[in-house]
């Protein structure tokens, strides 16, 4: 803090008034789903974005940032233009910045000098983008001299975020807001609201990071899945005579049926076959014409997409969402091998993603391998995918062995990784949600 302080001084020539933390977080189970509704398991990790703040008279934002790479930028206050094209640094921060804004319709907005740091990874799945989005808002609350609850903050940057392109859906901001140190959180969604999970002690959590890149706004993968669910719910709902036009996502169609996930596991089966759908066939099966398609249901960013897998993704997010609702229930009522069982969903949960999802990548893949290998009871990838990092449960006996054996068998082999590796590969507790404070 005392570095950024000074590093502060010398940037903007005053003293910052106060400081906002957002942490990042890793998904222990629940991968893809938060966007369809269903709950998910995250924690707060210990790496966060730290921001300096000095609130200023005149109606301009200055943002700097400690690392070199990340170039300054600075906008007026009113009118905020976000750039969907080029997924920038600053722009997460004027969607915190703009969701706030609107808000509270705010028509003279308080200028601002920030300097920020990071120590969560990069496009790495632990949620670099949403802790800064979420550090943004919580700043430009603290700055208008505003004040929301922290559900009320997790709900406007979830939106805010949307300005950038990525159609997540919550699970991020809310853990960013939500965490409390010590436990884990089961996140449910409409309305918004969270669950302490215990998680068992004679296990650590590792996050492993392939050193593959992967970012939501700049890919379109992740926009793709979120499509493919929203057009299997479409389908599903209009075999089972519901109102499709109004069942926008798997967890509806669970919820106007009343029955059961494994049912819905079921209905997928009857339904939906397994070849990936064309357009003209999702519009044969929908009785709508391709414009309708188009305007009415694909995203901006998904309108020259040709095919589409629904009965995987579907079959994923239900049987993902099922996962969730048991690791869950085995820590709560922390059977003697509740180590075993929950590293036996992790691992369902990775071969889902892999297969059924289709959202690892070979470098994932050889990494879960090699957790798997060095005593790791479950291990996934966590976040989008594609790149990104692994979570591993490790009983804590054979913790470090675990990291010395996966350090020299994935990171010291190649010199890209070996220059990454310290920020790569750590154990981590969970951590506490975003706050603010005065001194530094």
């Amino acid at each position: 803090l005392q570095k950024l302080k000074d590093m502060f001084i010398s940037k903007f020539g005053s003293a910052p008034k106060f400081y906002v933390r957002a942490p990042g977080r890793v998904n222990l189970i629940g991968e893809h789903i938060d966007y369809c509704g269903y709950a998910v398991l995250p924690m707060a990790i210990e790496q966060d974005i730290l921001i300096a703040v000095e609130p200023v008279k005149t109606q301009v934002v200055q943002l700097a940032n400690t690392n070199s790479l990340y170039l300054d930028f600075s906008t007026g206050v009113n009118n905020i233009q976000i750039n969907k094209t080029k997924p920038q640094w600053h722009n997460y921060f004027l969607c915190g910045l703009k969701g706030i804004q609107e808000h509270f319709g705010l028509n003279n907005p308080t200028g601002m000098n920030c300097l920020l740091d990071g120590t969560i990874p990069p496009s790495s799945g632990l949620s670099s983008s949403s802790a800064l989005v979420c550090c943004a808002g919580l700043v430009t609350l603290t700055a208008n001299g505003k004040t929301l609850s922290k559900v009320e903050l997790a709900e406007i940057c979830t939106k805010s975020e949307r300005y950038v392109g990525t159609e997540g859906g919550g699970m991020d901001q809310s853990i960013s807001f939500l965490a409390e140190e010590g436990t884990a959180k089961l996140i449910e969604f409409s309305p918004l609201r969270t669950t302490d999970v215990i998680l068992p002690s004679g296990a650590a959590f590792v996050i492993a990071n392939s050193c593959v890149e992967m970012n939501k706004a700049a890919t379109s993968h992740y926009n793709i899945r979120v499509m493919e669910c929203r057009l299997a719910t479409k389908l599903l709902s209009k075999s089972k005579g519901l109102d499709w036009k109004k069942t926008l996502r798997l967890h509806d169609v669970q919820t106007k049926l009343g029955v059961s996930l494994e049912e819905m596991l079921t209905i997928v089966e009857e339904v939906l076959h397994p070849e990936p759908y064309s357009t003209e066939e999702i519009c044969k099966c929908l009785g709508i014409s391709l414009e309708e398609l188009r305007s009415q249901i694909l995203s901006q960013n998904t309108q020259d997409v040709s095919s589409f897998k629904l009965y995987q993704r579907a079959k994923h997010v239900y049987s993902e969402a099922a996962r969730v609702l048991e690791f869950k229930k085995i820590c709560s009522e922390a059977p003697a091998n509740a180590i075993q069982l929950l590293g036996e969903l992790m691992n369902q949960s990775y071969i889902s993603c892999r297969e059924m999802y289709e959202c690892s990548c070979p470098e994932l893949d050889r990494l879960v391998d090699i957790c798997l290998q060095f005593g790791a009871i479950g291990s996934r990838l966590t976040g989008a995918g594609w790149g990104g990092c692994t979570v591993s449960m490790v009983p804590t006996d054979k913790l470090n062995t675990f990291l010395k054996n996966v350090k020299e068998a994935y990171y010291q082999t190649d010199v890209q990784r070996l220059a990454l590796e310290n920020n790569s590969l750590f154990a981590t507790k969970p951590g506490r949600g975003a706050l603010v404070f005065v001194e530094a």
